[in-house]
């Protein structure tokens, strides 16, 4: 990147270029002190706990400095390990800024694990200092699970994060563009944990680099609903506000009462979220329009079409203005942007939001790329696309089928280090000249739009020769009211063939089935009459080597990942209604 580049979202970089930082890209202590200076009364971190609680960006700074000089107080060095794990808070936002203040690099694990799981990644990362929350802090102080202290996100306990105070100043290093920001621990806790590594200028990179295709303005209110520790959160909310100095808003919990209040107490316009949320959210609003009768119902589906050609062909997006009182309603009229990531999602609904004046957006990414690799800009988007490929990433796709198809394969300054202390995993997912192998399959249109088909290991092969990706077939039901979760995958009739059939799990939604479930046996047929329906409808919809042959109902829910992804690989030994 050529620092010389003007009328770029990170033009404004080479104001502070040799006087805040040298090199290409700041880190993130370097790009926090920017925004404090830039917006230093701006509001940064914001909680509803039930009152708004909120603070500016000198005062987060000042609460950061004061941590950062504890920790080197607490012998924590350049490049040490500093644990942190617990809900979404300004608490955990101030944890882990501190830690790159000062110098050493963050490891943030998910707070759903089990406790033996954390401490299994606290051995594994070297961990010397762990901040947690209230609900398991007793029990790893008990255990001493990091050496040099374990510290209270919640003013419950001490020592609280907010009471951390050295008796003088300290001397400290601090990170370079290069070093290790932090250790991102992927979903999935069988086998040997893979730790990615990330250095400052794979998140700073992403995160600017990816406001080319996306504006945000410091007048911007982020949601932070999804787990933080998580890499889409964790960059496209809580790196991308600080990197303008917009106010970032901790959701505490995933109810959508509580979803709801947030958005419209705190005037969200910067709403993300995981296709599961968003389905929730919109079925809620079609099933109020529906409640209005069906002249009413007809009428505004024609006005969310209307609205939609107005907005596809002009750019404008008349949507705001006549929907403004369903959005309301539905705490979404605030919104400038929603944006969807951590799994695909259905066309159908990415239509409709756009249709209801709301300007939706949805991107790709990995953990292993810090994670933004493609995003659909609202002013030209194409949605069956999963987004144009933003700057300086080199996207190529390797061994194509007749239809394009092949496998991801990207370079970039975004793309991880490698996997912690694992050389070998790492030289696994590294093509010979360099290029990190996604896993994923899809397609690049002449724009540079990206199609996702599905992952490599999800592939099933039909006795044509077919090649069918489950997450394809899945995507058809996301409008089903009916159906709770599904999950696709192949299986065979007989073990000496390599032919594949075409099987859905499906755990049917036991709030619409209420009453069924309440009448037994007798329930239970029609539950599964009404479910075989639904696939007969989407089956309609697909090519004949893409239909389901075989439906499986569940009486238990599949296990899910915190971004609410199905674990495919830990379903098992499934019962059938």
């Amino acid at each position: 990147m050529k620092s010389t580049q003007h009328n770029t979202p990170w033009s404004f970089l080479d104001q502070y270029r040799g006087t805040h930082f040298n090199g290409t890209w700041p880190t993130l202590a370097e790009l926090f002190t920017i925004s404090a200076e830039r917006f230093p009364d701006r509001q940064c971190y914001t909680v509803y706990d039930p009152e708004r609680i909120s603070m500016t960006f000198r005062e987060a700074q000042q609460i950061i400095l004061r941590v950062a000089n504890f920790l080197r107080s607490v012998k924590i060095d350049h490049g040490d390990k500093v644990a942190v794990s617990g809900k979404n808070s300004p608490e955990w936002a101030i944890a882990y800024m501190a830690t790159l203040f000062a110098g050493a690099t963050v490891v943030p694990i998910d707070y759903q694990l089990k406790d033996a799981e954390i401490e299994r990644l606290l051995s594994v990362s070297g961990a010397r200092v762990l901040f947690v929350d209230e609900e398991r802090f007793e029990h790893f102080r008990a255990r001493k699970a990091a050496p040099r202290g374990v510290f209270s996100l919640s003013s419950n306990q001490e020592p609280y994060i907010y009471h951390l105070e050295a008796k003088r100043d300290y001397k400290i290093k601090p990170a370079a563009e290069d070093d290790l920001a932090a250790i991102l621990f992927t979903s999935g806790t069988t086998g040997r944990p893979k730790g990615v590594m990330l250095t400052h200028a794979n998140f700073v990179s992403d995160c600017l680099l990816a406001q080319a295709n996306l504006s945000i303005y410091h007048t911007d209110i982020f949601y932070a609903l999804l787990p933080l520790h998580h890499s889409y959160c964790m960059l496209a909310v809580f790196i991308e506000s600080m990197s303008v100095g917009a106010e970032l808003v901790f959701g505490k919990r995933m109810v959508i009462k509580q979803i709801l209040h947030d958005l419209k107490e705190a005037r969200v316009s910067m709403f993300l979220g995981v296709p599961m949320l968003f389905n929730k959210v919109l079925n809620g609003i079609m099933r109020g329009v529906r409640e209005k009768g069906i002249i009413v119902y007809a009428v505004i589906r024609f006005l969310m079409g209307l609205s939609g050609l107005i907005k596809k062909l002009s750019g404008k997006n008349p949507g705001k203005k006549i929907f403004h009182s369903v959005l309301d309603k539905a705490s979404l009229a605030t919104v400038r942007i929603c944006i969807s990531g951590g799994g695909p999602l259905a066309p159908s609904v990415f239509r409709r939001y756009n249709q209801l004046g709301i300007d939706f957006v949805q991107g790709y990414g990995l953990t292993e790329t810090a994670p933004i690799l493609t995003l659909n800009p609202k002013d030209h988007y194409k949605e069956t696309s999963v987004g144009r490929v933003i700057p300086e990433v080199d996207m190529k796709i390797i061994d194509p089928d007749e239809r394009g198809a092949g496998e991801i394969v990207v370079k970039g300054p975004m793309v991880m280090q490698g996997y912690y202390n694992m050389p070998e995993e790492t030289a696994e997912v590294f093509t010979d000249d360099g290029y990190f192998k996604t896993g994923d399959i899809g397609y690049l249109d002449s724009e540079n739009y990206l199609y996702l088909t599905g992952r490599a290991k999800n592939l099933i092969v039909t006795e044509g020769g077919k090649n069918v990706y489950p997450e394809e077939i899945e995507n058809n039901f996301q409008l089903y009211d009916e159906v709770e979760q599904i999950m696709v995958r192949g299986y065979q009739d007989d073990p000496h063939s390599k032919v594949e059939q075409i099987e859905a799990l499906i755990y049917p939604s036991q709030e619409l089935f209420e009453q069924q479930l309440q009448r037994g046996e007798a329930g239970r047929k029609a539950i599964e009459e009404r479910i075989n329906e639904v696939v007969a409808e989407v089956n309609h919809q697909m090519t004949p080597y893409q239909r389901i042959n075989r439906v499986v109902l569940l009486d238990e829910p599949m296990e899910m990942t915190t971004t609410k992804k199905i674990k495919r690989h830990s379903v098992e030994g499934e019962q059938q209604h």
